[in-house]
C-alpha cells in the first residue's frame, strides 16, 4: 500500500511517501480502501515528538492520521452490517495509520455513509470531529437545551464541528471567536454561528454577553479571557492547545467566585473507557453533516504534499481543513 511515513521526529520534511505491505483486518475489524485522510493538529504534534515521552504514543517510523474515508475492502471475522465496496468513514482508535491507501479500523468506530449524500472529503473532515463534539458537549460540558455556547478558534478542524452539534442539541445561541486576521473568513463561513468576534477583545466585542459553555481548543491567553465571559455556573471545556502555550495556568480563585467549572476532553482518553457513546455520537454526527451544518472550507492535497499540509498547519495558514488523498 501507499503511505506517508514519519521517519523520525522533526519538521515536515521527515514525511515521505513509501510502499508498505497491505494490512489485513483481524476479528471485529474492517480494512478500508482509503480515498481521503484528514490532517489534524495532533498529527503535527506526533510528528514533532511533543508526546514522545508519554506511554503509548507513536514513535518513528509511523504513519500519521486519525480519520479516513473510503470503501470497505475486507471484513474481519465476526463483522456484519457492512458490505465490501460500501462507503464508510472511520474514527481512529490508535491515533495513527490514516495517511495510507489501506487502513484497518475497529468496526465499532466506523459509520456507513452510503445514501447519505455526504462526499467522502467532507465525511472525513467533519463526521469524526462532529461525533467527538457530541460526546464532549453531552458528557463533559453537559450542555442543556436553551443554553448558549462560545467556540474559540471557530474555523479550526475540531472547533468547526461544535456549532452544528450544539444546534442539534438545542443551544439557543452559538458565537465563535478567532484571531483578527481570520475574522473576514470566519464571518463568511457557512458554519452556523450567530456571530464571530475577535478573540483578543472578547469582553469588549461581546459587550456583557456571557455563555453557559465555552469550548476552547486554543489555550493560553484565550483560555484566561474566557473566564470573563462565562455566566455563573458556566463550564469551560478545554479540548486542545493550538496556541502552543504549554505552561499556561488558570487562577482557581476565579473559578469559585464565578461558580465555574473547567473540564478537559480528549477523545483518545475518554472513548476507550466509554465505548457505548461512540455509536450514538456517530449517528448524530452524520445527521449534522448531512444537514449542511458542518460545511467548512476544505483543501484536498495528494499524499506527496503531506509535508506542505503540515507546514500550513504549523503556519496557521488555514481557514478550514486539509484532506489528503493517495497519489494517482
Amino acid at each position: 500500500m501507499q503511505a506517508v511515513q514519519a521517519t523520525r521526529f522533526g519538521g515536515p520534511s521527515v514525511l515521505g511517501v513509501v510502499e508498505l505491505p497491505d494490512p489485513e483486518p483481524g476479528p471485529g475489524e474492517i480494512a478500508i480502501d482509503v480515498t481521503h485522510a484528514a490532517v489534524g493538529l495532533v498529527d503535527v504534534f506526533f510528528r514533532q515528538g511533543r508526546y514522545r515521552d508519554l506511554p503509548g504514543m507513536p514513535r518513528p517510523p509511523f504513519v500519521p492520521g486519525l480519520e479516513v474515508a473510503g470503501t470497505v475492502r475486507a471484513l474481519g471475522e465476526g463483522v456484519s452490517g457492512l458490505a465490501v465496496g460500501e462507503e464508510v468513514v472511520s474514527m481512529s482508535a490508535a491515533g495513527v495509520g490514516g495517511y495510507a491507501s489501506v487502513y484497518i479500523a475497529p468496526v465499532t468506530r466506523v459509520a456507513s455513509t452510503r445514501g447519505s449524500g455526504i462526499a467522502p472529503a467532507l465525511a472525513v473532515a467533519a463526521v469524526p470531529n462532529a461525533a467527538m463534539a457530541q460526546v464532549a458537549l453531552t458528557r463533559a460540558a453537559h450542555l442543556a437545551e436553551g443554553e448558549s455556547v462560545l467556540v474559540h478558534g471557530a474555523l479550526g478542524g475540531f472547533a468547526a464541528a461544535f456549532p452544528g452539534m450544539a444546534r442539534r442539541l438545542g443551544a439557543s445561541r452559538v458565537v465563535g471567536s478567532v484571531r483578527a486576521g481570520r475574522l473576514a473568513a470566519a464571518r463568511a463561513t457557512r458554519l452556523p454561528y450567530d456571530r464571530v468576534v475577535d478573540s483578543a477583545e472578547l469582553a469588549e466585542a461581546l459587550a456583557g454577553e456571557t455563555f453557559d459553555v465555552v469550548v476552547d481548543p486554543v489555550g493560553g491567553a484565550v483560555r484566561t479571557r474566557s473566564l470573563d465571559v462565562m455566566a455563573p455556573g458556566g463550564r469551560l471545556l478545554a479540548v486542545g492547545n493550538a496556541s502552543g502555550d504549554w505552561d499556561h495556568r488558570l487562577d482557581s480563585n476565579e473559578l469559585w467566585r464565578g461558580s465555574l467549572t473547567v473540564s478537559g476532553f480528549n477523545s483518545g482518553a475518554y472513548l476507550p473507557r466509554h465505548p457505548r457513546y461512540i455509536r450514538p455520537a456517530l449517528d448524530a454526527a452524520l445527521a449534522v453533516v448531512a444537514a449542511g451544518q458542518a460545511d467548512g472550507v476544505l483543501d484536498v492535497l495528494p499524499f506527496s504534499e503531506a509535508a506542505t499540509a503540515h507546514e500550513r498547519m504549523e503556519d496557521r495558514a488555514l481557514d478550514g481543513r486539509i484532506v489528503l488523498t493517495p497519489d494517482a
